[in-house]
């Protein structure tokens, strides 16, 4: 597996306290938003769910119809940032393409369960197994 992610408390990061807490990971999306202009919206922030976040949405009458839309209102809440958008809605998030949603909710799984944007990868010529961050933060990553 990993060894300890030290990144929380040694990288200065976007939404970083003073604590050193990691609160936001930026990302690119795969494919991007298009909005109804035809602008194309790729990179952006989410932040760490909370308690709230969790709560709130489960006990949404749209969840309680559909439980596949608790994916929905989750993004919406914890995405701060995609492109030039001035909000994130269920509208945005209903608009990604599915390979971009895929990619979200990894992400959001990620950074609230396993504390890091990191995946364990193998190298299929030579097998050599390594970590990469698929948030992309990097400038030239994905």
């Amino acid at each position: 597996m990993f060894p300890p992610d030290l990144s929380f408390a040694t990288m200065p990061a976007s939404g970083a306290g003073v604590s050193g807490l990691r609160t936001e990971f930026p990302f690119q999306l795969p494919r991007g938003f298009v909005d109804e202009r035809g602008v194309l919206h790729r990179e952006g922030a989410m932040r760490l769910s909370t308690a709230r976040d969790e709560i709130t949405t489960q006990v949404d009458p749209r969840v309680r119809q559909n439980p596949a839309y608790l994916t929905v209102l989750l993004l919406e809440r914890t995405v701060v940032r995609l492109g030039g958008l001035p909000v994130i809605d269920a509208l945005v998030v209903e608009g990604l393409f599915s390979s971009d949603l895929a990619f979200l909710q990894d992400l959001y799984r990620r950074i609230n369960q396993h504390g890091h944007t990191e995946a364990e990868v193998a190298c299929p010529s030579c097998g050599h197994e390594f970590a990469v961050d698929v948030a992309g933060d990097a400038v030239g990553e994905a």
